[in-house]
């Protein structure tokens, strides 16, 4: 059994991006600028965009913060996101979810424009992606694919299970491993909430992708041996033993699942963290595309 180590693809990504940053600065171009948009004061959403945010500055890239309070009306969210969208020094553009009740998330998201949407969320973005055309993947997808690329995973000819069918993470990541590239072309089955008999469909997969957000949901009978296990869940469960008063935990039932596995990622320290970087990577290429530079 090997580790999928978020920690060192991560660093990788982050290391290669940091170098084309301090090249654009030595040309005197200015770095990649990456805005995100906070409403409300949710715990957990404070803390990805400190994340996020800190992993810009360690890679030299200019960042903003805009806080916006829980009782925003959506004109004025929608307001801001226009002014986004027309600031040219800003590059990618990424609002943190989930929005509070009065927002409709599908009209903000839709409002993003394109070419900035480093989430990769926006209907057009996801209509290039389902063609096979180059375009921003969501972040945890791509983080997942940078992953299965780092460590030459085999994919092609395997049966991947993907359990949950988000936007987010489920539809794409399905979309991305059946596609014809080297580390797609795989036989892929969706199961969701709906899905029966869904231990023995588990069981036929090579690769399996948790996404379903609930913590321990795939137990070791459903995992065939030397399986690919890629867990995506985190979730927050009360652990008093735990100076913070919680402990992260993923979809996948580790210790059970692990010696059962080829390859597994751990939560935390695995999926989490690509997605930063694959969010990283996406604002790169959108500053790149934006400024027609090779």
């Amino acid at each position: 059994m090997h580790i999928l180590d978020g920690k060192v693809v991560s660093q990788a990504v982050k290391d290669d991006l940091k170098q084309k940053v301090a090249f654009l600065k030595e040309k005197g171009k200015r770095a990649p600028h990456l805005a995100a948009v906070l409403v409300g004061h949710n715990g957990a959403s404070e803390t990805y965009i400190a994340s996020k945010i800190k992993n810009c500055e360690e890679i030299g890239f200019a960042s903003s913060i805009i806080r916006l309070e829980e009782d925003i009306a959506e004109f004025e969210l929608i307001k801001t996101i226009k002014k986004l969208n027309e600031e040219d020094t800003i590059d990618g553009i990424l609002v943190q979810l989930p929005l509070p009740k009065q927002i409709n998330e599908q009209r903000i998201i839709h409002l993003i424009d394109p070419t900035k949407d480093v989430d990769g969320l926006h209907p057009i973005n996801t209509g290039k992606l389902v063609q096979g055309l180059p375009t921003f993947i969501p972040a945890t997808p791509y983080g997942i694919m940078l992953m299965l690329e780092h460590y030459n995973i085999q994919t092609s000819g395997k049966h991947a299970i993907v359990i949950g069918r988000s936007n987010i993470v489920g539809r794409p990541i399905s979309i991305l491993l059946n596609q014809s590239h080297p580390f797609g072309n795989c036989t892929v089955t969706v199961c969701h909430s709906k899905s029966i008999n869904l231990k023995e469909i588990c069981l036929q997969g090579d690769i399996v992708i948790a996404a379903v957000g609930i913590p321990g949901y795939v137990k070791a009978d459903m995992i065939k041996e030397n399986a690919v296990v890629i867990d995506v869940g985190i979730t927050r469960v009360k652990d008093d033993s735990k100076k913070s008063g919680f402990s992260i935990v993923g979809d996948v039932i580790f210790e059970t699942v692990a010696p059962k596995c080829s390859f597994i990622t751990p939560v935390p320290g695995g999926v989490g963290l690509m997605t930063i970087a694959a969010l990283l990577k996406n604002t790169y290429n959108a500053y790149t595309n934006r400024n027609e530079i090779l």
